[in-house]
């Protein structure tokens, strides 16, 4: 779901101002997008509603990160007793101009797969800064 719908507290719009800060200090170029999905009636139906979405686009393609715009999906898990979500996880997807060109999980084993790889140099710090999203949303026990 994009972001700016998942702001519904000042301390959950916090912790997104906070991960977009910290990927714009650590990738100045960045220019943060918290509305990544179109408002139409067939993107509605992909939207996952346990996500929060922020893509980040830049201003051409670089050979380090082998794509122009970067979608994270910060992935919640909602307690079915409590009502209450926590995050578990983060999916990142490059996208070029032929689509999506590579993807990266914590939730499962952190690789990077796809058609192409950023540099290991770009995997390091994606991987680095998905810890730090990890440490924002998890610093107190609900985030909603």
């Amino acid at each position: 779901m994009n972001a700016d719908e998942m702001a519904i507290s000042l301390e959950f719009a916090s912790k997104i101002a906070t991960v977009v800060n910290l990927f714009k200090y650590e990738f100045p170029d960045a220019k943060s997008d918290l509305k990544p999905w179109q408002n139409d009636p067939d993107t509605r139906e992909l939207i996952d509603p346990d996500s929060i979405d922020i893509g980040f686009h830049f201003p051409g393609i670089s050979r380090s990160w082998r794509s122009r715009s970067l979608l994270f999906q910060i992935r919640l898990y909602k307690d079915p007793i409590t009502n209450s979500r926590r995050v578990i996880g983060v999916e990142v997807a490059g996208f070029d101009h032929l689509g999506e060109a590579w993807r990266l999980s914590t939730v499962e084993n952190w690789n990077v797969v796809g058609r192409t790889h950023p540099s290991e140099e770009i995997s390091d710090r994606i991987k680095n800064f998905c810890r730090h999203i990890l440490e924002v949303f998890n610093q107190s026990s609900d985030i909603i």
